[in-house]
């Protein structure tokens, strides 16, 4: 029987009560709907912009694309420079100089332009993911990181359908798609100057029960190379989760889905852009949801729960997007449902696998593994699903693409999901074993 000292309860509290860990998380998530606004902006409006500088799916592609392909080597680089540069001050200058490029994408005259802009302007904001889920992870114990990444994308991801419609209404008008990047260039900088005033950096391992009441030196256990870095990926439990997210081809449903409602079923830009808010409705129910799931099949399966919520939500997905992707209904509120379902089964995923990663992995190991994740091996995905699918729509049609990618790739997906009932179990105690290691070294 284990006996739990005042010491460790002490130390427990704290960690379970970071200071400005509420506000730094509300800043964080608006930041994290530039980042969406980044992905969704031109796709929301690509059909105009297609008619406007003549363009096709296999541009789109291109488009989204570009954006990943730039996130390959400068995402470790931010990540990078975010250890010798406070954190706050990498965020401020990325969603500025995003702003900044953003403007000027409002300007482009050719397909060249909006391309060139447009990738400069992911450039700027790669690096932001990874860090601010790194703050998240140092800003909120285990037992409550779910619920915190469940607003984090929550929210994000319903203002960012809110927006989507308004951003559609601009369709309306020729130049409307210039206003839609001005505006949102308008937005970075705001942000920028918000995380100036209002964020405040906790520090890495700062909601670590074992690391609590150290200083961030010991905290972090020593500085760390870049190979050491980089070896996070022999993980048993993050390599698993590299391989699902090559598998996953959720992303495609967004850069595509308004234009599949526009080419495949003959709606309007203005009317198709309006499904994005059941999409997004179904989202923040499915992260918000998600979070308390995942507390509540902690206490009935503790580790092995969330790998089952993980599967079930793979499951669900493809379900939704056979049913909304594989049929033409004659009505549109048909499709609003459907769009509502595969929101909220996509919800689900960031809720349970961000909080996988962050307990099978080091505090100062998370950011370069979230770099690796977010800006390596989930724009290589991109990159796949964008080109690919932009090319073979072209030929076969965005609904038999839709069909391998997001129905039977996210079943294979499910199943490889199986490995993480062995290898996360085992990741986790290693990673308990090594804090509780750190802590007795720190206080020898």
């Amino acid at each position: 029987m284990t006996v739990t000292t005042p010491t460790a309860t002490i130390r427990a509290n704290k960690a379970s009560h970071v200071k400005h860990r509420w506000r730094n998380l509300f800043t964080l998530t608006g930041i994290n709907v530039i980042e969406n606004a980044e992905t969704g902006m031109a796709s929301t409006l690509f059909p105009t912009i297609a008619k406007a500088l003549d363009l096709n799916n296999g541009h789109l592609g291109i488009l989204a694309a570009a954006g990943k392909i730039v996130a390959v080597p400068l995402g470790p680089v931010w990540v990078a420079v975010s250890n010798r540069v406070p954190r706050r001050t990498i965020m401020v200058v990325s969603t500025a100089l995003a702003g900044v490029f953003g403007l000027l994408a409002g300007f482009a005259e050719s397909f060249e332009m909006l391309l060139l802009f447009n990738t400069l302007m992911a450039a700027t904001l790669v690096g932001i993911g990874p860090i601010a889920n790194s703050v998240i992870s140092d800003s909120f114990d285990d037992a409550h990181r779910a619920r915190a990444v469940g607003i984090y994308f929550g929210v994000a991801g319903v203002l960012s359908s809110l927006l989507g419609p308004v951003v559609g209404q601009l369709s309306r008008f020729d130049s409307g798609w210039r206003w839609g990047l001005w505006g949102m260039s308008a937005i970075c900088i705001l942000s920028s100057i918000g995380i100036l005033v209002v964020f405040k950096d906790p520090g890495v391992g700062a909601a670590e029960k074992q690391l609590v009441d150290l200083d961030e030196s010991d905290r972090r256990g020593g500085a760390q190379s870049f190979r050491e870095a980089v070896s996070v990926v022999k993980v048993p439990t993050f390599a698993v989760m590299l391989l699902s997210r090559l598998l996953s081809g959720h992303m495609l449903f967004l850069v595509f889905g308004v234009q599949f409602l526009v080419t495949e079923r003959g709606f309007s830009n203005a009317v198709a852009a309006i499904a994005i808010v059941p999409y997004g409705l179904g989202f923040f129910l499915g992260t918000v949801g998600g979070g308390l799931l995942v507390s509540w099949i902690d206490r009935k399966l503790p580790l092995r729960g969330r790998v089952l919520l993980l599967q079930l939500a793979q499951v669900c997905f493809a379900t939704a997007a056979l049913l909304g992707t594989q049929h033409a209904f004659e009505h549109f509120w048909v499709y609003l449902i459907c769009w509502g379902a595969i929101g909220l089964s996509q919800g689900l995923n960031p809720t349970i696998n961000r909080p996988i990663i962050m307990a099978s992995i080091m505090p100062e190991s998370r950011a370069p593994a979230l770099a690796v994740l977010m800006t390596i091996v989930e724009p290589l995905a991109w990159v796949i699903y964008a080109l690919g699918a932009g090319a073979l729509a072209n030929v076969l049609g965005l609904q038999t693409v839709f069909f391998f990618v997001l129905v039977v790739m996210i079943l294979i997906n499910a199943v490889v999901l199986s490995a993480l009932y062995v290898t996360y179990p085992r990741d986790v105690h290693k990673v308990e074993h090594a804090l509780d290691a750190r802590r007795r070294e720190a206080l020898s």
